[in-house]
């Protein structure tokens, strides 16, 4: 139920949908919810948030509203997709002038929207890679990236990281490295799976920086023992997203990529998370000062459209012969929404402010932890933000981040949970949030936090 203020405001008028706006879905009088029906129809696994689910109808800027009209701070967008906020009149406009000019085609033909993603992207990555492959989502552009990597150095075996999230096809899951994702076990061969730069956990018991970053150098060990001493690469999340926003020390990535490199394999590096200036930079990986050999996107690159892309060298793409095409991959509308996307990434400088009100939530969460004793680890990089709830000895404690979903919601502010244990709190608001947007969020998570039991 809303509070008492939020009661108000809705009475206010403050709250509900703008006038001439529709409601969406909002059921008539007996018949069946959109979250009864969500329930009854979708498969069992298909989870959801909260004790009573959200059916939310409409979205707009920073805000999203239900089926009853009141209107919630999103902090969490669809998982880091809804990156420049919600309906942007620009990709709106974008998506809305080409499903009216031409919908579909498939890459067996070429058409506009999609060449001039492509000519835009090889404008802005790092390096050498501008030759790309668009799918449908991240699941597709890692399982691009993988099979490219097998084909390219003629090996089949692939380091990739504990907690580390790869997506939910037959390959991707094999890939990943959390037991909640891995209900079909391990159905494709070929993955190693090297220490996660988890520094807070740390699986070798040591602490940063005297460690000497000790788990970046064991996947040379991984590869000695793990495989036949040769490897496709490694594909790894610049920050580990599903895992828990586990960010790794500086020096990781240039470690790795050396040994991976020396190994005969390529450095795969998984943006689809920290892309598309979630970090406050353009890409993740910039902050670790080394250019993979391939990269993927999905998620915030479209602002909510689905999409895939896995990019990489002349020389890389070059080693998968035709036979190939997408149905879907670059399909006109998605591109014309992803392109519009960057554009407005670009004209409002939105790295820079996801920078910048970065430091501001990092800062106030850090507040938090000094006053918590439950908030056991702060880390994250730009607008990608994550609380770890433990209770002593670092237990983790998923019932407190559950509860404190509920309590935000109450509140009128939505975020995410992660980590392989559920016990992380996942902060990461659209690109284009404000100071008192950011002040919003985290005065709710304050109150929130202090309605749990003291111990």
């Amino acid at each position: 139920m809303p509070d008492r203020e939020t009661a108000k405001q809705s009475a206010a008028g403050t709250t509900a949908p703008q006038a001439g706006a529709s409601s969406g879905t909002r059921a008539t009088k007996g018949a069946p919810s959109a979250a009864e029906k969500h329930r009854r129809y979708l498969f069992p696994c298909v989870t959801t948030y909260y004790e009573q689910p959200l059916t939310l109808v409409r979205g707009e800027g920073l805000h999203v509203w239900d089926d009853a009209g009141r209107r919630y701070l999103d902090c969490f967008g669809g998982v880091l997709t809804v990156s420049v906020g919600h309906c942007h009149p620009e990709v709106t406009e974008a998506i809305v002038r080409q499903a009216q000019t031409l919908v579909h085609t498939s890459t067996l033909y070429a058409n506009p929207a999609l060449s001039d993603l492509a000519e835009a992207l090889a404008q802005v990555l790092p390096g050498d890679l501008h030759r790309f492959f668009f799918s449908n989502s991240g699941t597709e552009a890692d399982e691009t990236a993988v099979a490219l990597a097998r084909v390219s150095t003629g090996v089949q075996e692939v380091v990739v990281l504990r907690y580390g999230y790869s997506g939910r096809s037959l390959m991707a899951v094999a890939a990943s490295g959390q037991a909640p994702w891995k209900q079909f076990g391990n159905p494709v061969p070929g993955f190693v799976h090297a220490m996660a730069p988890y520094c807070y956990r740390c699986p070798l018991k040591l602490t940063y920086p005297s460690c000497e970053v000790a788990c970046a150098k064991d996947v040379e060990e991984v590869i000695q023992t793990a495989t036949s001493g040769r490897v496709a690469g490694i594909l790894a999340e610049v920050i580990l997203g599903s895992g828990g926003f586990i960010v790794p020390p500086k020096e990781y990535f240039q470690i790795v990529a050396s040994i991976v490199r020396k190994a005969g394999g390529v450095f795969i590096a998984d943006e689809v998370q920290t892309g598309w200036a979630r970090t406050g930079t353009m890409f993740g990986i910039e902050h670790y000062g080394v250019v993979p050999d391939i990269m993927t996107f999905a998620k915030g690159m479209a602002n909510g459209s689905p999409i895939g892309c896995t990019a990489t060298t002349d020389a890389i793409a070059a080693t998968l012969k035709p036979l190939s095409f997408s149905t879907f991959g670059g399909n006109p509308v998605t591109s014309a929404a992803a392109l519009a996307t960057l554009r407005v990434i670009q004209k409002q400088r939105l790295a820079d402010n996801a920078r910048i009100m970065g430091d501001r939530l990092s800062a106030a969460l850090r507040d938090m932890q000094r006053r918590y004793p439950i908030i056991g680890d702060v880390r994250g990089m730009g607008l990608m933000q994550g609380m770890e709830l433990v209770k002593e000895n670092k237990i983790p404690d998923p019932q407190a981040a559950s509860r404190i979903l509920e309590e935000t919601r109450r509140r009128g502010v939505l975020i995410g949970k992660g980590g392989l244990w559920g016990n992380v709190l996942r902060i990461a608001p659209p690109l284009t949030v404000t100071e008192a947007q950011i002040d919003e969020l985290t005065a709710a998570l304050d109150e929130s936090l202090g309605e749990l039991p003291r111990t």
